[in-house]
């Protein structure tokens, strides 16, 4: 993994963050993923008549993905509110990296280095923790919002697996990425029908410029996701992502007033650890 890409990777774990952050303090959340999903969608119209249209063999990856992100986004909403922000979604994103590693090493082939493996053991492990002791009440494990939050990790590890694979089969991650979130805005629409009915329309249009923000956060993150997967292995950016739960444990502590504990330090240390690994790998 190159500097540039390495460093690319950490600003859109950054951007992550900050999004999740923003859908967890919103009154509604199944509305705010929805809200977030459109204004990437529709941040991606404006693009679209820049990159190419994907090729038939993209499509099922595109369709593939679209499926795993409305089961990660129906989990997501599950977890925040069955459980508090600092525990689910760091067990959410922390066990999403092993998976994705075991998911390469069959579905593409890709083993990584011995230094790499160590980096994705100590960012998952650093999560994990600042899980379980990071946050609030935390002695009273929720294992609804556990469930919720494991089922979340299984849908990351399959839509980075798809994406990261469908990407390198595209022309470019920009065409993957433009149509991806065109069509996976048709999807959560859909499913905001469903759940819903149309009277959710109204809420969604009076505030759609928070769903512009998010989505534009969002898919910035995702596509900056997708384009390092096309040039470095996938379980390794898949983990260097899941660096935001160091800037959602800022935004936890000084945006959200929970507080900072030894375990969360810890925690930390671990995954600049694993990050220091990554990159020497």
């Amino acid at each position: 993994m190159t500097p540039f890409v390495f460093f690319a990777v950490l600003a859109a774990a950054a951007m992550h963050a900050i999004w999740n952050a923003l859908v967890k303090v919103h009154l509604d959340r199944f509305l705010s993923i929805t809200l977030m999903t459109l204004g990437m969608g529709a941040a991606a119209l404006v693009v679209l008549p820049f990159v190419e249209v994907p090729k038939a063999e993209v499509w099922p990856y595109i369709i593939a993905s679209v499926i795993f992100h409305m089961g990660y986004r129906t989990f997501l909403i599950g977890a925040y509110q069955a459980g508090d922000f600092a525990q689910t979604y760091p067990l959410a994103r922390g066990t999403a990296p092993l998976l994705a590693a075991l998911g390469g090493m069959f579905v593409v082939a890709e083993v990584p280095a011995p230094l790499a493996i160590l980096g994705i053991f100590l960012l998952s492990a650093g999560t994990l923790v600042m899980s379980f002791r990071g946050g609030a009440h935390l002695e009273r494990l929720n294992l609804r919002a556990v469930g919720f939050a494991l089922g979340t990790s299984i849908f990351i590890a399959s839509y980075t697996l798809s994406d990261g694979s469908g990407a390198r089969l595209a022309a470019t991650a920009q065409s993957y990425a433009a149509w991806l979130f065109i069509c996976d805005a048709l999807g959560a629409l859909v499913l905001c029908l469903i759940f819903r009915g149309p009277k959710a329309l109204p809420v969604l249009a009076r505030d759609w410029k928070v769903g512009l923000f998010t989505g534009v956060l969002s898919g910035a993150a995702y596509w900056i996701v997708m384009w390092a997967m096309t040039k470095a292995p996938i379980a390794s950016v898949a983990s260097l992502r899941e660096t935001s739960i160091l800037f959602a444990m800022m935004i936890s502590v000084f945006a959200l007033g929970e507080k900072m504990t030894s375990w969360r330090a810890a925690a930390a240390l671990s995954i600049v650890a694993g990050v220091v690994a990554l990159r020497l790998g």
